[in-house]
C-alpha cells in the first residue's frame, strides 16, 4: 500500500471488536489474548500521533501490535489500516522489537538503507537518505561499523533509523527500550521525543510498554489495559514530550495519573494484588 496519506476522515488505524484466541497444545482450552478491542486513530498529516498501549504482562499488548502489523489475524472482528482490512505486512508500516534485529553481517548505513534496497531505491539516493538518517539518530560516524561494535542504546537507535527510511506512516514498537538500563531508556525516549519534536517522523506511533513514567512522558494517548486478557478500559490524555514533562515526573508532579493507571487495571486493592516498582505494572511473562 502506498504510504501516501488518504483522506483525513479516514481512520489511519481502526480496530472494530477484535478478539485474539490462541490454540493450545496438548488439546487444552483455547486461550483467549484480547477481547472486544476498539481503537480508533485519525489521522493527523503533517504531525501524526503517539498512542501508547500500557498493561502489566501477558495482557496483549504485542498481540495488538502484531495484528496491526500484519503478523497474525484476529480469531473475530476487523483490523483496518487507511481504512482497508490487513491482509499482511506492508511498507506503509514501520516495526521496532525490544531484542536487537540489526543484521550482523551488515555495516549501520546497509542496515540502514536494506527497506530502500528491497523498494529497489538507487544506491546513491538510499545512501543518502540513510546517511541523513544516521545523522538524526545521533550515530554519524559509524555508518562503516557492524552491529557488533555497538551498544544495545546505539543498535535501537539503528533501529529506528531503518524503520523511518521508507517513511511508513505508521510505526509500531514493541517494548523498544526494555532491554536497556534506565540512563540509556531516558535517552532513547528524549531522541524519540526530538524526532517528533522536529517533525522527522510525520507518523502514528503505537507504542508498547508496562512503564507508566514511559507512558506517561510518550503518549498523546494511553490506552489503558487489564490483565489479560486484555481488554481496552479507559483512554487518557498525556501531557507533550518535553522537558517540563520529564522534569514533572522526576518532582512526582503526575502520581495522580499514575495511581489512577493502577487503580483501572487493578483496581482499589492493588495494594496486594501488584508489585508497583519504579512504576513498573509486573507480572507474568508478555505473550
Amino acid at each position: 500500500m502506498s504510504t501516501e496519506r488518504i483522506a483525513a476522515d479516514v481512520p489511519i488505524v481502526e480496530l472494530r471488536s477484535v478478539n485474539k484466541t490462541y490454540a493450545q497444545s496438548s488439546g487444552k482450552a483455547e486461550h483467549p489474548a484480547i477481547v472486544d478491542i476498539n481503537v480508533n486513530v485519525a489521522d493527523i498529516p503533517g504531525h501524526g500521533q503517539c498512542r501508547v498501549l500500557l498493561g502489566p504482562s501477558g495482557c496483549g499488548k504485542s498481540t495488538i501490535l502484531r495484528l496491526i502489523a500484519g503478523l497474525i489475524f484476529p480469531t473475530s472482528g476487523e483490523v483496518l489500516v487507511h481504512g482497508a482490512p490487513v491482509k499482511g505486512p506492508g511498507s506503509d508500516r514501520g516495526l521496532v522489537f525490544q531484542s536487537y534485529s540489526s543484521f550482523p553481517w551488515l555495516t549501520v548505513l546497509d542496515n540502514v538503507r536494506f527497506g530502500l534496497d528491497l523498494q529497489h531505491t538507487p544506491r546513491k539516493q538510499g545512501d543518502e537518505v540513510a546517511r541523513e538518517l544516521i545523522k538524526r539518530v545521533g550515530l554519524a560516524g559509524t555508518e562503516a561499523s557492524f552491529p557488533r561494535a555497538l551498544s544495545g542504546g546505539m543498535q535501537q537507535r539503528v533501529a529506528i533509523a531503518r524503520s523511518l527510511a521508507c517513511k511508513p506512516s505508521i510505526i509500531l514498537m514493541d517494548e523498544p527500550f526494555g532491554a536497556l538500563d534506565p540512563k540509556t531508556r531516558t535517552e532513547m525516549q528524549d531522541l524519540l521525543a526530538g524526532l517528533w519534536a522536529d517533525n522527522a517522523l510525520n507518523a502514528t506511533i503505537f507504542f508498547v510498554t508496562h512503564d507508566i513514567d514511559e507512558a506517561i512522558f510518550l503518549a498523546d494517548i494511553i490506552h489503558v489495559m487489564s490483565p489479560g486478557p486484555g481488554r481496552i478500559i479507559a483512554e487518557l490524555p498525556a501531557p507533550p514530550p518535553t522537558q517540563a514533562t520529564r522534569d514533572g515526573l522526576l518532582r512526582g508532579e503526575f502520581r495522580d495519573l499514575q495511581e489512577q493507571i493502577v487503580k483501572l487495571i487493578f483496581g482499589e486493592s492493588d495494594g496486594t494484588n501488584v508489585v508497583l516498582s519504579h512504576h513498573h505494572l509486573l507480572g507474568d511473562a508478555e505473550r
